[in-house]
C-alpha cells in the first residue's frame, strides 16, 4: 500500500510524486510536498479561524444572525434582516456555514454575511 497522502481537492489515492510535489492524476491538483498535512478530522483545515462580519470567531455549534436580506437562490425567498440561526457547522468553500433555517430549509451561508449572537 501507498504511504502518499490522498489528494486534498478530490480525495484520490492515486497520488504520486514530481520533484518536490504531489500530482493527483484525476483533478490534476498539485501541491507541495512540505503542505502534505492531513486536514482536521472534524472537516476543515487546521488553524483556519472562521469569522464573521465583526470579526468574532465562529465555531461549530453557534447561533449568529443574519445581517443583510439575503436572496435564496433559485427561488423567491429572502432570508430577512435579523433571522437566527442556531447550531451552524463550519466548512471549508466560499459558503463556509452549513445551517437549517426555519420556513426556508438546509443553506450555506458565508460567514462576511452574519454576527455571533
Amino acid at each position: 500500500m501507498s504511504s502518499l497522502p490522498k489528494c486534498p481537492a478530490c480525495s484520490s489515492e492515486y497520488t504520486y510524486e514530481d520533484g518536490a510535489m504531489y500530482v493527483c492524476p484525476e483533478c490534476a491538483h498539485e501541491w507541495p510536498k512540505a503542505a502534505a498535512e492531513d486536514p482536521e478530522e472534524d472537516g476543515h483545515e487546521a488553524g483556519r479561524e472562521f469569522r464573521d462580519a465583526n470579526g468574532n470567531v465562529l465555531e461549530d455549534g453557534d447561533s449568529v444572525t443574519v445581517i443583510k436580506d439575503l436572496k435564496v437562490k433559485g427561488s423567491s425567498l429572502v432570508v430577512k434582516v435579523g433571522t437566527k440561526v442556531r447550531n451552524i457547522r463550519l466548512v471549508d468553500g466560499d459558503h463556509d456555514i452549513d445551517c437549517k433555517i426555519d420556513g426556508i430549509g438546509a443553506m450555506k451561508l458565508k460567514s462576511a454575511f452574519v454576527k455571533k449572537s
